[in-house]
């Protein structure tokens, strides 16, 4: 079984993969004095949730956060004697090579997100992934990486108008029944919601515009369903579509390794 681990800002999914499906997933926050002990028990404690006896011979790690890449490695060796592929290394092989400025590190959720999309759906696409920053990764035909556009994240957004507006109350984001808010949780959320149907719709169409070609937008992260209602904004929507990509890459890594 391959154990897929992808490590955001915010939070770090685990997923188990038989070579068929996602038996499951788990999800921690992300912090990098988490020792490999620690990971430890806290996997082996869920994983009892779902009475599997998991088999894991392979993991692959995808991490925005260098400083916990280390303690994910330990964890791979110590409790499973695996050497893990890291997205992003020199030695992890990547079925199209992504195709940016030089010198530019594309960060590993990204490539990992193209892998994904491309098997799936083929190229010329727009992932807009929903995460402590709101991504748009575009991919070509061939399946390469070739850019992007990096916009600041929801719940980054409504934190840093509680902490820079002393009267204004943190709010959890949802649709308002209304755009024109008739109290100031109301207002913030209009302001929130509509703002980003209004950058996501402005800036996937800037992007087909610039690229000169019909393309596929899908949304991927925790809020994609939500920007989703009531809104044409994506053809569709994947929750696992970044786990999908390490699988996409591991494969590739078995094959050509």
């Amino acid at each position: 079984m391959l154990l897929t681990i992808d490590c955001g800002n915010t939070n770090t999914a685990f997923s188990i993969w038989d070579g068929t499906k996602f038996l499951c997933t788990l999800r921690t926050s992300t912090h990098h004095g988490r020792t490999a002990d620690a990971y430890f028990t806290w996997f082996a404690t869920l994983i009892k949730h779902y009475e599997i006896e998991p088999n894991i011979t392979d993991v692959i790690i995808s991490s925005t956060v260098p400083r916990v890449v280390f303690n994910l490695r330990v964890f791979s060796d110590r409790f499973f004697g695996v050497r893990p592929l890291v997205v992003g290394k020199p030695e992890c092989l990547l079925p199209n090579p992504p195709r940016v400025d030089e010198g530019v590190v594309v960060g590993p959720d990204r490539l990992a997100n193209a892998a994904g999309a491309f098997d799936r759906h083929g190229g010329d696409v727009v992932v807009v992934d929903f995460g402590t920053a709101t991504n748009f990764d575009v991919v070509s035909e061939d399946g390469a990486y070739v850019g992007g556009v990096i916009a600041p994240g929801v719940n980054l957004s409504l934190e840093a108008l509680h902490q820079g507006a002393a009267a204004l109350p943190h709010v959890d984001v949802s649709q308002p029944e209304r755009v024109i808010g008739t109290n100031t949780v109301a207002c913030i959320q209009s302001g929130v919601f509509w703002g980003y149907i209004g950058l996501i719709q402005g800036i996937t169409q800037r992007i087909r515009d610039e690229y000169g070609r019909p393309m596929k937008v899908i949304g991927t992260g925790g809020l994609a369903p939500l920007f989703a209602q009531g809104e044409v904004l994506f053809d569709t929507i994947e929750s696992d579509l970044t786990m999908h990509g390490l699988t996409v890459i591991h494969a590739y890594n078995k094959d050509n390794g």
